[in-house]
């Protein structure tokens, strides 16, 4: 009989996970470093990696829910915690909890409605002053109070105290108001210093914290130190640890054997990195709806698709194949306080799209690329609809093209690809609407060609010493070389294939191979020419 344990998915209480008996991975070391260490704390995390778990697993431990520890990490630590303390072990702390993540921000309206309802029902516990008007001396009021009335110093947790900001990141003036809001809000912590036992606050990412901390200089960001970069997530030690009958099961379903399907998992799902060192983690959402449903599928991407990021790639005219590992930024940027379109990979980063690949310790800068093929293909088929004329009427898909491939008909596939430029906006001077540039037609070829690699065997190289593109299938290999008209022909790109040996690799495949040399007429702007040879067996 196969025993089907349960998945915490999306279960954000470490109460109701512990007694309902889910999985969980002990992370409490994580929680013993924090409390024997410092007081107050902001850590930054992409959506559901297990931030408000983490918090709610904090919030037990103040309150002395020590059953809820047994047999964990922190049940022996906070033993021998409270005896080179003196003090009792598993105290209680009065916890004011603050979770922002309930609402969509749309209006002032909502932001102070939630403050209202939390601090409500803080001051019927613990008092309330009718002097006290405005949310922050409100808040400072309780804490205060709480800790008069009770004894003890008081534990301040908050959950996606960003989002408000996130909500409203398209609408200024409103975004504004909520900065100037919460400032004022969160320095309390501050001004409270001495009634506090300890504080904690999450979020994705850190646009405003130059503006919401400036008072709140008693605050140690986590965020990117070696020693929390596994706070949030599963590592590879933990998967195969904790997960094991899934692994096994899952194999199973997936016909793959056990190294086999981690090697997949890890392709799909692994690859953040939150620390210039430190172990990777596999996103846990995925991971865990993945064991779930015994199915791969992209979960976390499908949670919410990154609208304003990508309007922000499109407004700086990214190049989107340097988001392929070729993004080198200094510590400086890699920790940018504030979302700008001019500028949109610290906010890539920050959400999870984008991680650290490398650290250059001599240069002091970090090399960044997408963490797996999940968010890979997941973000490239979202900018595939803002760059690529395709299912608007043309009876154009990525799917066309496949059979193009699939039948070896690059005549066929070639003339589509003209069709896709032909229906492209120019960039011209009198701009009414967001239009493309001429490094945005290399963009299209790129999208085209890597979103073939979701279906097929796709591999996209650098254009230094290799072929520009090279699409693989179970039959065939394509080598294309495109050249633009101004710099040469089609013939001298197929010349080029030839003459740099870009099949060498492929000579011994048993395959077919098919050369393709293609010129663009930048006056035009589309595919002039091309030319076709065929390489047989």
């Amino acid at each position: 009989m196969v025993v089907v344990r349960k998945m915490p998915v999306g279960t954000q209480s470490f109460q109701i996970l512990q007694e309902n008996g889910y999985v969980y991975i002990d992370k409490t070391r994580y929680l013993y470093q924090l409390i024997s260490q410092g007081r107050v704390y902001f850590l930054s995390r992409p959506r559901r990696f297990g931030k408000s778990l983490f918090l709610s697993t904090l919030a037990a431990y103040f309150q002395g829910q020590r059953e809820l520890f047994k047999g964990l990490y922190i049940e022996k630590a906070e033993e021998e915690l409270a005896q080179q303390e003196g003090r009792e072990a598993w105290k209680k702390y009065p916890v004011l909890y603050l979770d922002l993540n309930t609402e969509n921000y749309q209006g002032i309206e909502e932001l102070e409605n939630i403050l209202c309802t939390h601090l409500e029902a803080w001051e019927a516990l613990y008092g309330k002053n009718e002097i006290e008007r405005t949310l922050s001396s409100r808040f400072k009021g309780v804490i205060q109070r709480t800790y008069e009335r009770t004894g003890q110093q008081v534990v301040v947790l908050i959950d996606e105290y960003d989002k408000p900001l996130l909500d409203t990141i398209s609408k200024p003036e409103l975004n504004a108001v909520y900065r100037d809001t919460l400032g004022a809000f969160y320095s309390v912590i501050k001004s409270c210093d001495q009634y506090l036992r300890f504080a904690f606050l999450t979020g994705v990412t850190k646009f405003g914290k130059v503006s919401i901390f400036s008072g709140l200089n008693n605050l140690r960001d986590i965020s990117l130190l070696p020693d929390y970069a596994a706070i949030c997530g599963i590592t590879e030690e933990e998967l195969k640890t904790n997960f094991a009958p899934e692994i096994e099961t899952l194999g199973k379903e997936l016909a793959q054997t056990y190294e086999s399907l981690l090697t997949t998992l890890r392709q799909r799902y692994d690859g953040y990195l939150f620390a210039r060192r430190g172990e990777n983690v596999y996103n846990p959402f995925s991971l865990l709806n993945t064991f779930a449903a015994k199915e791969l599928a992209d979960y976390w991407y499908a949670t919410g698709a990154p609208t304003f990021l990508v309007e922000y790639l499109k407004e700086a005219h990214y190049f989107i194949p340097d988001l392929e590992g070729n993004i080198l930024l200094d510590v400086y940027g890699l920790d940018k306080n504030r979302a700008d379109g001019h500028d949109p990979v610290p906010i890539l980063f920050q959400t999870g799209y984008l991680t650290i690949k490398e650290y250059v310790a001599s240069r002091n800068y970090y090399r960044l690329g997408y963490p797996n093929d999940e968010v890979r293909y997941g973000f490239l088929n979202n900018l595939k609809s803002s760059f690529l004329p395709l299912d608007r009427g043309l009876g154009i898909s990525i799917f066309k093209f496949l059979d193009d491939i699939d039948a070896q008909d690059v005549d066929s596939f070639m003339e589509r690809l003209q069709t896709v430029f032909a229906n492209l906006p120019y960039d011209t001077t009198e701009r009414t609407e967001v239009k493309f540039r001429e490094r945005d037609y290399q963009i299209v070829v790129y999208l085209v060609f890597v979103l073939l690699g979701q279906y097929t065997a796709t591999e996209v190289v650098g254009t230094t010493g290799r072929a520009d593109c090279v699409v693989i299938t179970a039959t065939t290999v394509y080598v294309f070389e495109f050249k633009l008209w101004s710099a040469g022909s089609a013939e001298e790109a197929l010349q080029q294939i030839i003459d740099k040996g870009y099949v060498a690799k492929y000579a011994s495949s048993g395959k077919e191979i098919i050369l393709v040399g293609a010129s663009f007429d930048e006056e035009k702007r589309n595919i002039k020419e091309w030319v076709i040879q065929r390489n047989e067996r």
